[in-house]
């Protein structure tokens, strides 16, 4: 196979790593460009595992981007989501890895440093081995065992207890929000759990809560008001958000806010994550 056709096979996977290192499909397309930059250089004959070897070149280029982006998180306004992958109901295949990928997810690896994020994306993600992963890093395996060990269990402590099935998350969500847009407070109310919580990310730039809204009342009459005073002539569809089932609004002929929903097993929503950063969702394209 040719250098393109070895990259062409493997690129939804090499997407996959650092879309998972990044939280961002825009710095993700970037750091494929400069993957391909490198591996359009290589003598791909001399090269026994094309895969692990632009797997590595992809993972190294994110942890560099990764460490840039660690500092500018700390002056980011608000709570920071990840940028969503967005995706219409009846998308053939979803999203491959769905719930490694989810927004959930994404949320919990970032609190992971670059480097636990490294290892434990190449190795519970993508099935890479301590040894292989100790040699993409330049690391002894000991060390990366030892990494991978940690975030593991960072991984699992922080993780959602419970992954509600597609078409639970698709009716809750449809409940919910026929209930917003009718302006049933009392209905919404009753379907947010006790401890629900709510994350909205508008990066400085869109009307956004700067912390974490807690609690069924004021996540209703919060979601109530961005609805009613913020976004202009809008429409609600449905959408895969990160392979799950979510919701695009719009303002006109503009995508306004992603959202997403966590279930908890009750039924009730347990979570609400809404990415309303412009900057963030230039790659949405509505449906028609």
């Amino acid at each position: 196979m040719t250098a393109l056709e070895l990259y062409e096979r493997h690129r939804p996977e090499l997407f996959g790593i650092a879309y998972r290192m990044l939280g961002s499909s825009a710095d993700a397309e970037d750091i494929l460009q400069d993957a391909w930059l490198r591996w359009s250089t290589v003598d791909v004959e001399a090269i026994t595992h094309p895969r692990a070897f632009l797997c590595r070149i992809v993972t190294n280029l994110s942890l560099n981007r990764a460490q840039s982006a660690v500092v500018r998180r700390e002056s980011y306004v608000g709570p920071w989501l990840p940028e969503p992958l967005v995706t219409t109901p009846d998308a053939s295949g979803g999203i491959e890895q769905a719930e490694a990928i989810s927004l959930a997810m994404l949320v919990v690896l970032e609190t992971l440093s670059p480097l636990e994020r490294a290892v434990f994306i190449l190795k519970e993600v993508f099935g890479f081995g301590y040894a292989e992963i100790a040699g993409m890093l330049e690391r002894t395996e000991a060390s990366v065992r030892q990494v991978g060990s940690r975030a593991r269990s960072h991984v699992q402590a922080r993780r959602p207890r419970y992954d509600a099935p597609a078409e639970v998350r698709r009716k809750v969500t449809d409940e919910f929000l026929a209930a917003c847009i009718g302006g049933d407070i009392n209905r919404m109310m009753a379907m947010l759990a006790p401890d629900v919580t709510a994350w909205s990310d508008g990066g400085g730039k869109v009307r956004a809560a700067l912390r974490p809204i807690f609690g069924p009342e004021k996540v209703a009459r919060w979601i109530l008001g961005v609805l009613s005073t913020s976004i202009p002539d809008y429409g609600v569809y449905e959408a895969l958000v990160n392979g799950r089932p979510g919701l695009v609004v719009t303002s006109g002929a503009h995508p306004d806010s992603v959202g997403c929903c966590d279930i908890a097993e009750d039924g009730t929503i347990s979570a609400i994550r809404l990415i309303r950063n412009p900057d963030k969702l230039t790659h949405v394209r509505l449906a028609g």
